[in-house]
């Protein structure tokens, strides 16, 4: 595991998404990270910070990460803020959501997000293109895919709950949430499941997935709050 760092890091840019998601990039201060950890991020000088998963690969030569801003969330709306070449206060990297060797080489891996719980995935697939993985993405609309170009478009199932027209989809698109899905679609019993989201669609999924056969060492979880 990397030794936790705290440091100064230079904003590069600011890329909006939706009207309340977008990507922020900064200087790469982290040695090395592995693809699912996440690092606190603040402004400058500011006493608060909150932790983001990383949205890059552990190879490029900066650091991104998937921000929603929140309502009355001063973190994140103070983040979108900035501008090229102010400083943010980052610690890290932190956490144990990550996929170790075997995981890597030889399972079938199911990723279950909601939201901006896409982020850790979109950084595993940017390290290992080769995964056997399923990639199913909780959003209300199609506008909320973030980046989801970034993966194999037969990999991905985009379940929609609140389009009442579908528009342009990567990959298939299944009108419901992950848990609907994932009741009318049982996973094989020797997946590796890793979910990242919010805790009410990770204690659902946990039970659809174990009356399914999965066992508790072949679930993985990162809590988004």
């Amino acid at each position: 595991m990397n030794e936790t760092r705290r440091g100064s890091a230079r904003v590069h840019h600011v890329r909006n998404l939706t009207c309340d998601t977008y990507v922020l990039r900064f200087d790469r201060t982290i040695d090395s990270f592995a693809a699912g950890q996440y690092v606190s991020v603040g402004v400058k000088g500011e006493v608060e910070t909150r932790e983001y998963s990383i949205y890059s690969a552990p190879d490029e030569p900066f650091v991104e990460i998937l921000v929603r801003e929140v309502e009355h969330g001063r973190v994140s709306r103070e983040l979108r803020r900035q501008t090229k070449g102010t400083q943010l206060d980052v610690r890290g990297p932190s956490g144990d959501f990550t996929l170790d060797d075997g995981h890597r080489s030889r399972s079938r891996l199911l990723f279950v997000a909601t939201g901006t719980g896409i982020s850790p995935f979109h950084s595993m697939v940017l390290a290992n293109p080769a995964l056997d993985y399923t990639l199913l993405h909780g959003v209300r609309r199609t506008e909320e895919q973030y980046d989801h170009d970034v993966f194999d478009a037969s990999r991905v199932v985009s379940c929609l709950t609140r389009e009442d027209e579908i528009g342009d989809v990567h990959g298939p698109s299944f009108a419901g949430r992950v848990t609907d899905y994932l009741r009318a679609h049982p996973v094989e019993v020797d997946t590796r499941c890793y979910l990242c989201g919010n805790c009410d669609m990770i204690y659902e999924t946990f039970g659809i997935l174990k009356s399914q056969g999965i066992g508790p060492e072949q679930l993985y979880a990162e809590v988004y709050y």
